[in-house]
């Protein structure tokens, strides 16, 4: 089997819910990213095999194939195709996957993989509440209703039942909350970011134009009493607004190749895709998922958690990575170290891609070896993938 190698990573910085990117269409924020690994790898715009990218809520602007709108509205050649990803909020790591699958297959060489979500235009939940408005029926049928019946499944829930399990409490939630925001905040300052993000040409609500390249959710001069000041979403739970993963627009995409393709496009090998598993786990508690996601691709891989020099779990919720490190003993200070989700935003169908482009610098920041990514997802499956960092094909 061949081996896949990321040879480009980028995304923008994220928006806020409402914020600098929410008068750009989602297709053309796609479109940027890939671009820009056009741009930097220098590949031959028609010798890309497919786009395959991830978006949650395929209705209004995100529907149609999004990957393919993206794809087309791109400097890639009208032949190359694009598909589009549901895989809830790991859509576009499972995106990843999927490219990863065919370059190491030998059935393509070269893939685009990556998601996008416009938040603030395609509002969450709006999929279901247009079927409910139009009597096109809920997604849970009868079958299902005999499995789990009367029950809603709801992340919410499941963050607090998550935090219940493995004795997480508020104090806890609220100093990683304010950590995720101290983390992002000095990455930014250091320019930790820069090579990462693609700057973006918005235009704002007065009409006047700016560059957008800085994440908009950090908060920069959070502090404890803040993050303690704030209700919980639930009567009697333990998660805030504040440690909860912020509402965003936003886009990333990877480019992965294989050999061949590396050496007859003089691609830049950045890191080994090395293992990659997906996993189904209890749909009420939903977010525990990438617990067994990190045990199985650290079986497959032939790893253990130690050998892995960064991590990057999604801020779902405070309590998924919280419960993630308790889980499996994994050390506090390689758990996403440039801040995460509660800081720098979630936006769904985008962030997979994103945790990687940011994990792909930071191992070559700090010429680390062994990253992993890791995402719970509605509907209790998750995602993982360990990638390994190199600057030249394998000897």
């Amino acid at each position: 089997m061949a081996n896949a190698y990321i040879v480009g990573a980028v995304r923008t910085a994220t928006g806020r819910k409402k914020g600098r990117l929410s008068r750009m269409h989602p297709i053309d924020m796609g479109a940027a990213v890939i671009d820009e690994l056009v741009d930097r790898t220098g590949i031959p715009t028609d010798k890309v095999d497919d786009v395959v990218f991830g978006v949650v809520m395929q209705i209004g602007a995100q529907a149609g194939n999004l990957g393919r709108n993206v794809a087309m509205s791109s400097k890639l050649a009208l032949e190359v195709p694009g598909t589009t990803v549901d895989r809830q909020c790991g859509s576009s790591l499972q995106a990843i996957q999927f490219g990863a699958q065919a370059v190491m297959s030998g059935t393509q060489d070269v893939v685009i993989s990556g998601g996008v979500e416009a938040m603030s235009t395609v509002e969450i939940g709006s999929n279901i509440r247009d079927g409910l408005e139009h009597g096109r029926g809920v997604p849970k049928g009868e079958r299902l209703e005999m499995q789990y019946p009367g029950i809603q499944f709801s992340q919410f829930d499941g963050a607090e039942l998550l935090a219940e399990k493995y004795g997480i409490s508020r104090e806890e939630l609220d100093a990683f909350g304010l950590l995720s925001h101290q983390r992002a905040a000095a990455a930014t300052k250091n320019g930790y970011f820069n090579d990462e993000i693609v700057p973006l040409n918005i235009e704002l609500e007065d009409g006047s134009k700016d560059v957008h390249s800085v994440d908009e959710g950090i908060r920069f001069e959070s502090t404890l009493e803040g993050m303690q000041s704030l209700n919980t979403l639930r009567e009697g739970g333990v998660i805030t607004a504040g440690t909860a993963s912020q509402i965003s627009d936003g886009a990333a995409a990877i480019m992965v190749a294989n050999e061949e393709a590396v050496k007859k496009y003089n691609l830049p090998v950045r890191a080994k895709i090395h293992s990659l598993a997906v996993v189904g786990s209890d749909p009420v508690i939903m977010l525990e998922g990438p617990i067994p996601a990190t045990e199985k691709v650290l079986e497959r891989a032939g790893l253990t958690i130690d050998d892995i020099d960064l991590y990057e779990v999604n801020e779902a919720f405070g309590s998924v990575p919280l419960a993630w490190a308790k889980a499996l003993k994994a050390d506090p200070e390689k758990l996403n170290v440039n801040g995460g989700a509660q800081s720098l935003g979630h936006p769904l169908g985008g962030t997979g891609a994103k945790l990687m482009t940011t994990l792909v610098h930071e191992l070559e920041r700090r010429d680390a070896r062994y990253g992993l990514v890791a995402i719970c997802e509605g509907g209790g499956t998750a995602n993982a993938m360990i990638i390994e960092r190199m600057d030249q094909l394998d000897s």
